[in-house]
C-alpha cells in the first residue's frame, strides 16, 4: 500500500509538473471513492493554482580599470578588472486562488536570489482582489516600490544589464517594506480601462537594512495609461509619479550646499531645532514609452526624468540605511536625473540592439570646477555621472538568451584628487541568461 501511495504522489508531480494536459487526465485517473486518490486529488488542486519560475544571469565583465566603483553589477575587487560572478539567480513562485466565478481573489508571491556572494530574500507579499466592481486590489509586504518605469521594469526581460545609476542610487534594491492600493479595472469601463494607479505607504529604507530605524514613511504614487494605439503600428504609454517622505534628523547637524566666501561648499546648520526634526526625501517622475512597427521590425523608445530633494550622506547621495548621529549628519542635495532608450529589433524578434543614455546629477547647484577647490568640502558624491551604453542581445530560444554590453562611464571633470579627469571605470559585460 505504501509503495502504491508513493506511485500515485510521484505520478502526480510528475504530471502537474508536465503541464494542463496532463492535468486533465490526472483528473480522469484519480479514483476519489478511496482514500488515496482523494489524497492526490487534493494535492492537485493545491499545485494547481501554483507557478514556479526564475531565471539565472551569469557573466563575464571587463572594466578599463582596476579596482573600478561600478554600477553595472557592483565595485570590483581590489587590483580585479575582470570578473566572471553569478549577476542574478532568482526563483519566484507564484499562488493564486479564484472565486466561484474564476475571478482572481488572492495572490502570493515569494522571490529568491541565491548567487556567490549570499541568498536575498527579494519579494514576499500578498494581494487581495476585489470583485465586486473589479476595481481595486491591495497589497502589503516586500515588493517592488511603484515609482517609475525602469524601477519596476523586470531584470529578465531589461535590455541593458542593469538600471541606470540614478534609480540604483535612488532606489537601491528597489524593493521596500509596505502596503498599496492599486485601481487597475478588470472590466470595461470607457476612459478608465486604460488608467492604472498606485498609491503605497512604505518604510522607506529599502531592503537593505534589517529593520526600520524611525517612524516616517515614504508615500509613493505612480499614475500611469496602458499602451495605447496611435494607429496600426504606433502605441505610446506614458507615466507620472511621486514620493514623498523622510528620516529621523538624530543629529542636530544638518548640511547642505551653500557659498562662503565666495566658494561653493558644504555648509552645516547646527540649529538645535534640526534635532529629531524631519530631512525631506521628495522625488519627482515623468516617464513614456514608444513603439513603432516597421520593415526593420520593431522600434522602442523610452524616457524618464526624475528630480527632487535627496537626503542623504556628506559622502554618498545614496538613500541612507542607518541614521546619522553626533557630527555626522544628513546631507540634503537638490539632483536629477534621466535615461534616453532606443531598441531595436532586427527582422525578427530574436535579435536586437540596444542604446542607452543615463546621466544622474546628485547635486544641481554644483558645477564640475567647484569640487575640489581650496577651501571647499564638496566630495566626490556630488559628481555628475553621463553613461553610454550599446549592446546586442540574441534570443536563441524562449529561455535563453545571449547579451553582449559596453558601458560607456563619464564623470565631471574636477579639482578633486582622482577626478582631474574621466575615471577609468568602463565595463564590458557578457551574460548568458537562463530562463524557466
Amino acid at each position: 500500500m505504501r509503495k502504491i501511495r508513493l506511485i500515485l504522489a510521484f505520478s502526480a508531480v510528475f504530471i502537474f509538473l508536465s503541464g494542463k494536459t496532463y492535468a486533465q487526465f490526472l483528473m480522469d485517473m484519480v479514483d476519489t471513492t478511496k482514500n488515496e486518490g482523494k489524497g492526490i486529488l487534493g494535492l492537485y488542486k493545491k499545485f494547481d493554482h501554483i507557478k514556479i519560475g526564475g531565471y539565472i544571469q551569469p557573466q563575464f565583465q571587463l572594466a578599463t580599470g582596476k579596482s573600478a566603483k561600478s554600477y553595472e553589477g557592483g565595485d570590483f575587487g581590489p587590483e580585479i578588472s575582470n570578473r566572471f560572478m553569478l549577476r542574478r539567480s532568482r526563483i519566484r513562485i507564484d499562488y493564486i486562488s479564484r472565486g466561484e466565478n474564476n475571478d482572481p481573489g488572492l495572490q502570493i508571491v515569494f522571490q529568491f536570489d541565491a548567487n556567490e556572494r549570499g541568498f536575498t530574500v527579494r519579494d514576499v507579499w500578498g494581494r487581495i482582489f476585489e470583485n465586486k466592481f473589479k476595481l481595486f486590489s491591495f497589497t502589503m509586504g516586500m515588493f517592488a516600490r511603484p515609482f517609475g518605469y525602469e524601477i519596476n521594469y523586470s531584470s529578465s526581460d531589461r535590455e541593458s544589464p542593469e538600471r541606470g545609476r540614478m534609480s540604483q542610487v535612488l532606489m537601491k534594491g528597489e524593493r521596500d517594506m509596505g502596503a498599496m492600493v492599486s485601481f487597475d479595472p478588470r472590466r470595461d469601463i470607457p476612459c478608465l480601462n486604460k488608467l492604472k494607479i498606485d498609491v503605497g505607504l512604505f518604510n522607506g529604507q529599502g531592503i537593505n537594512t534589517t529593520r526600520d530605524f524611525d517612524n516616517y514613511k515614504d508615500l509613493i504614487a505612480r499614475v500611469s495609461l496602458k499602451p495605447i494605439s496611435l494607429s496600426k503600428n504606433i502605441s505610446f504609454t506614458i507615466g507620472v509619479s511621486t514620493l514623498q517622505g523622510g528620516l529621523l534628523q538624530n543629529s542636530k547637524y544638518e548640511y547642505h550646499t551653500g557659498l562662503s566666501n565666495g566658494i561653493v561648499t558644504t555648509l552645516v546648520d547646527s540649529s538645535a531645532t534640526n534635532l529629531y526634526s524631519k530631512s525631506p526625501r521628495k522625488y519627482y517622475g515623468a516617464d513614456a514609452q514608444l513603439k513603432i512597427k516597421n520593415r526593420i521590425g520593431l522600434s522602442e523608445f523610452r524616457a524618464e526624468y526624475i528630480t527632487g530633494k535627496q537626503t542623504a550622506t556628506n559622502s554618498s547621495s545614496e538613500s541612507p540605511i542607518a541614521l546619522m548621529t553626533g557630527k555626522d549628519g544628513f546631507n540634503v542635495r537638490n539632483f536629477r536625473g534621466g535615461y534616453l532608450y532606443y531598441v531595436q529589433s532586427l527582422f525578427s524578434t530574436k535579435h536586437q540592439l540596444v542604446l542607452k543614455y543615463d546621466w544622474y546629477d546628485p547635486n544641481t547647484e554644483v558645477k564640475g570646477g567647484d569640487i575640489g577647490v581650496a577651501g571647499s568640502k564638496l566630495t566626490d558624491a556630488d559628481i555628475q555621472y553621463n553613461t553610454l551604453g550599446f549592446g546586442y542581445i540574441n534570443y536563441l530560444t524562449e529561455n535563453i538568451k545571449l547579451v553582449l554590453y559596453y558601458a560607456r562611464v563619464m564623470n565631471e571633470h574636477t579639482k578633486l584628487q582622482g577626478y582631474t579627469s574621466d575615471v577609468k571605470d568602463d565595463a564590458m559585460t557578457f551574460r548568458i541568461q537562463y530562463r524557466f
